[in-house]
């Protein structure tokens, strides 16, 4: 071995990686998190620090530019993997190390352990047959043509469009308000001038938020206009995806109770407390305080696993009680994101975001209270009943997912923000695009 391949051993022992994960795949990206957290393979910030791409759940073959973009984006050594199921998980991380002490030779091939016929992907790796992809180029990016192209149902009216000759490396097509022809760079639009609420003409710069970005809700991308750091627009979005089998992650036990199936009140709680968790842990982590994010997470997992009552309280109650009294955390997290319980009600919103009726601190509150009394709950074994839908996020079985409230009230809440509390509210919200993967809604929503 020589001296290269030695350096490029070491270096690439614990692999940074960076999880693009689509709606629909919660559960194999908390046990993503978990194999990684007793890996000690760190999670990269962005794709400029990342070794191994790792997308996971099961995007839209047809919508896959923004996975694209994040591989583009890399620097060599590289490699990437594709993971729908939790048991892939091991497989596909060994093979991704592999592949990255492998000489670079092309494009390499998306790697998918197990994969089905069905499961197949364009992404940039190469296929050498179109049969049943309609006219989908392996790119399918550059809208220079709309010739055989399928999948714009959200354009609507194409008369409308008035032509996309400018329209390159859009990703996300969703709603059309913004494309006001602006140039880009490397998929960025360029900064150009507006008036703000003062009626001063300042720069304003177009920014894109998600999907693939740590501690952020799977599959959501905002697209904020700001002027300095201050939220002037808000674009809301999520990326394509095909639907999952069965219900949402977090939602599951509910959702089996209401089919009439037999569920005990106990892995509810236990569901309803890991769920908190996941969200606790997002928002420590985005408000800089990774050390308790991670015990966050690890008590997370410890519900997961099925921990005893008397063991998941253990690994809770310190958690409450270190974060409930920080008061740093209190002082950064205090009228930020305000979200009155009458406001809430009228757009819809229920579950912990309604209980709290306050801004990010009271929403956090929330959770971890809840979740300290679900941990205690945890092995009830009386059944829960056909009309307990109370999730996570809200209310399950009304006309439209909790979380569609939850994108809903994003905008407003966000526009005259700045940029650090947009991301502080958006994680005290922490909608699940699960909810919406299972039954499919119309989520674009603007906001100026």
């Amino acid at each position: 071995m020589d001296l290269r391949k030695r350096i490029l051993r070491a270096a690439l022992a614990r692999p940074a990686v960076l999880p693009a994960v689509c709606p629909g795949a919660t559960e194999a990206r908390v046990l993503l998190e978990r194999e990684l957290r007793s890996r000690g393979w760190p999670l990269a910030a962005g794709p400029a620090t990342a070794n191994l791409l790792v997308l996971v759940g099961r995007p839209d073959p047809a919508r896959m530019d923004w996975c694209e973009g994040l591989w583009r984006a890399m620097p060599a050594p590289r490699a990437r993997i594709v993971i729908v199921s939790p048991e892939q998980i091991a497989r596909g991380l060994d093979a991704g190390a592999a592949a990255l002490l492998r000489p670079a030779a092309g494009s390499p091939p998306l790697l998918r352990p197990g994969a089905r016929p069905e499961d197949h992907l364009h992404g940039a790796a190469p296929h050498t047959s179109h049969e049943g992809h309609g006219a989908h180029g392996a790119r399918h990016g550059a809208h220079e043509t709309h010739e055989g192209h399928g999948g714009h149902e959200g354009h609507g009216d194409p008369e409308g469009h008035g032509g996309h000759g400018g329209h390159r490396d859009r990703t996300a097509h969703g709603g059309h308000e913004g494309h006001d022809m602006l140039m880009q760079v490397s998929g960025l639009p360029m900064a150009d001038r507006a008036d703000d609420r003062d009626g001063l003409r300042l720069d304003q710069l177009h920014l894109p938020l998600g999907p693939a970005l740590l501690d952020w809700p799977a599959g959501l991308v905002l697209r904020l206009a700001l002027q300095g750091d201050v939220v002037q627009r808000v674009h809301v979005e999520q990326i394509a995806a095909r639907a999952g089998e069965g219900w949402p992650f977090w939602d599951e036990p509910w959702l089996r109770a209401a089919a009439g199936e037999e569920v005990p009140r106990g892995p509810a709680a236990r569901r309803l407390c890991a769920a908190h968790l996941d969200s606790v842990g997002r928002l420590l982590a985005v408000a800089g305080w990774p050390a308790q994010a991670q015990q966050a997470r690890a008590a997370r997992d410890t519900a997961l696993e099925g921990a005893p009552a008397k063991a998941l309280v253990a690994a809770v109650s310190p958690l409450v009680r270190r974060v409930g009294r920080s008061r740093t955390l209190r002082w950064l997290t205090r009228g930020v994101g305000v979200l009155d319980a009458r406001t809430a009600a009228s757009a819809g919103v229920s579950g912990p975001a309604l209980t709290a009726g306050g801004d990010v601190w009271d929403r956090l509150n929330v959770w971890l209270d809840e979740a300290a009394r679900a941990a205690a709950m945890c092995e009830e074994t009386a059944l829960l009943r056909g009309s307990d839908l109370a999730g996570p996020r809200g209310a399950l079985g009304g006309p439209l997912p909790p979380s569609q409230a939850l994108l809903d009230v994003l905008p407003p809440l966000l526009v005259g923000a700045e940029f650090a509390s947009a991301r502080l509210t958006v994680a005290s919200l922490d909608p699940d695009l699960d909810e919406l993967a299972q039954a499919p809604v119309a989520v674009t929503v603007a906001h100026d």
